[in-house]
């Protein structure tokens, strides 16, 4: 993953996954996604991440996620 976009500091959030620059944790990205909450919901609750960032981390999951999964 691209680390201009996440960070992970024992000092901030207990460690925890979060968009590099603010105490957001990236669960939170997933979360809203996988209730009824859009991406755009997701941006307005939290102002201090970037679309660019958000898109960035969810293009990662994606990728990891077909990366590793097996050829049918």
């Amino acid at each position: 993953m691209d680390t201009r976009y996440i960070s992970r500091d024992p000092e901030i959030m207990s460690g925890a996954l979060c968009f590099k620059g603010t105490r957001v944790l990236v669960q939170n990205l997933f979360d809203y996604l996988e209730g009824s909450s859009s991406l755009e919901d997701f941006l307005e609750d939290f102002p201090s991440v970037s679309r660019e960032a958000a898109i960035a981390v969810l293009e990662a999951a994606k990728a990891h996620l077909f990366a590793d999964a097996p050829a049918a």
